[in-house]
């Protein structure tokens, strides 16, 4: 496993966030992770460098939007996470409630090319866990695809796998009516504390 650490996306860590999930060309409409942020008519209307501007928006909030990984100096990886209650999740029909504590979101996980296989993805997993549990969430959840280990196409991989939220100390909190690159989608759950 690479020796790597994790650090909150904060505004002055902008340019290497925008150097993981931004676009080669400014005025390209990539997703910038923003795709299960907001909600469905934002996402659509933001486009090119707006999307961008939205996303630096976000790195200048008291709460960090996600979380990134380093390998020394060089930026590696991403990890969304928020509180489910600011994103499109909380009102989910296909992602399930499973009670009512405040949870927190992790729903994106990017390793740039050339750092995969290297245990970057767990310590980002383990990193954004971290976060939200230093910001008070009593419990973290995530949305992978339960894959059964056969291959995940790379385009729909950020969502997770089961075993690796397994790995991380996730237990199935319950199954949705959600696919992802052609595999159900699992709630996974961590607790963090007694709510």
């Amino acid at each position: 496993m690479a020796d790597v650490s994790i650090h909150p996306a904060t505004h002055a860590r902008f340019a290497d966030l925008a150097f993981v999930i931004g676009p080669k060309r400014a005025d390209a409409s990539v997703c910038w992770c923003l795709s299960h942020r907001v909600d469905a008519k934002t996402n659509v209307a933001l486009r090119g460098p707006e999307r961008g501007a939205h996303m630096e928006a976000l790195t200048r909030r008291p709460v960090a939007p996600g979380v990134l990984a380093y390998d020394g100096d060089e930026v590696v990886g991403w990890a969304a996470v928020a509180p489910r209650s600011e994103l499109p999740f909380e009102r989910s029909t296909r992602i399930p409630h499973v009670d009512e504590q405040a949870v927190w979101s992790i729903w994106c996980i990017r390793v740039r090319p050339g750092h995969r296989g290297e245990g970057v993805s767990h310590a980002l997993l383990a990193g954004a866990v971290d976060y939200a549990a230093s910001k008070g969430a009593p419990a973290v959840e995530g949305y992978p695809v339960d894959n059964a280990g056969e291959r995940v196409d790379l385009t729909m991989a950020y969502v997770g796998t089961r075993r690796l939220f397994e790995r991380a100390g996730f237990t199935l909190a319950a199954t949705t009516d959600a696919v992802s690159g052609g595999f159900p989608r699992v709630v996974m759950r961590k607790q963090l504390a007694t709510g």
